[in-house]
């Protein structure tokens, strides 16, 4: 497919009722260094990228102080600053980096409160459009950890609150303490055991982001796709990449996929996918 089709032809979604956005996003975790630490390889393409995502229409970004850590959301800033009135920028707090390939959880308030206000400074933003919990910390009462970013969102900091990697218990157990509007979980064509958490979400209209929508790469390659998802490419024309993208936007109507990339080629193809249209054949073969 080429790359004309904006992030527009996927509808829109809106998250916590006052932010509207586009239902194909973009996730910023790869335009940091190899493992998802320090710098990438160049830095002005990784700029580039995010410019070029924002003329695709793609208003909404999920980052996280762990990219980097620190360096997805500095490029942001870099890139992207003074943002347009429409982008939503969402950050994610919680984990820790010590060293590549280490991702430590750390849901203490105290560590909460120091990460939002670090991540507030270098996305340059007075207040965050939407906080996720980047996983719960089995050390820390799940209770606390969003007891604090209620605190935060009290003080101005964070106008939407979410949380990622979570259980439904999990999800209902944040519930009673403040709305949630967002949930990021491990989804894709091959890995649905949030299959659980994403019908809730439907049911209660909160945004779902599934991180890893492509498998780690899995489903962009011809050689490692299922013989299902390289019939339904072939019968579109698409890439196999293509069509587990679109699969996930025909899924569920509160899907918010954020593929993530630092070549623009690559994330015009993603976006592409929000033009896709499969029938009911299609998604029988892809169940």
């Amino acid at each position: 497919m080429t790359s004309t089709a904006t992030a527009t032809a996927a509808g829109t979604i809106d998250i916590g009722g006052d932010l509207t956005v586009n239902r194909m996003g973009y996730g910023a975790m790869r335009i940091t260094g190899p493992g998802i630490w320090g710098e990438p390889p160049d830095r002005e393409q990784a700029k580039a990228a995010l410019r070029r995502a924002l003329e695709l229409d793609v208003n909404f970004i999920d980052t996280a102080d762990s990219y980097g850590p620190e360096v997805s959301e500095n490029l942001i800033a870099r890139a992207l600053y003074p943002y347009s009135a429409d982008i939503v920028i969402a950050t994610k707090g919680g984990l820790v980096r010590p060293g590549a390939e280490v991702w430590n959880r750390d849901a203490r308030p105290e560590h909460l409160r120091k990460a939002c206000d670090a991540s507030l400074k270098r996305l340059r933003r007075e207040s965050l459009d939407l906080y996720q919990l980047h996983a719960p910390d089995p050390n820390v009462p799940l209770e606390d950890s969003i007891g604090e970013l209620v605190r935060l969102q009290s003080e101005g900091k964070i106008r939407h609150i979410g949380v990622s990697n979570v259980s439904v218990a999990e999800l209902r157990r944040c519930e009673r303490l403040t709305p949630i509007v967002s949930v990021q979980n491990r989804y894709n064509l091959e890995e649905r055991h949030s299959d659980e958490v994403l019908t809730y979400c439907e049911s209660k209209a909160i945004a779902f982001l599934p991180w890893a929508p492509l498998g780690f790469g899995k489903h962009t390659q011809a050689s490692g796709a299922s013989g299902a998802l390289a019939r339904v490419a072939e019968r579109h024309g698409i890439t196999v990449g293509q069509t587990a993208l679109a699969w996930l936007l025909a899924r569920s109507p509160v899907m918010l996929p954020i593929p993530g990339t630092g070549s623009i080629e690559h994330l015009e193809q993603n976006v592409a996918a929000a033009a896709v249209r499969f029938t009911a054949q299609d998604m029988q073969e892809l169940r």
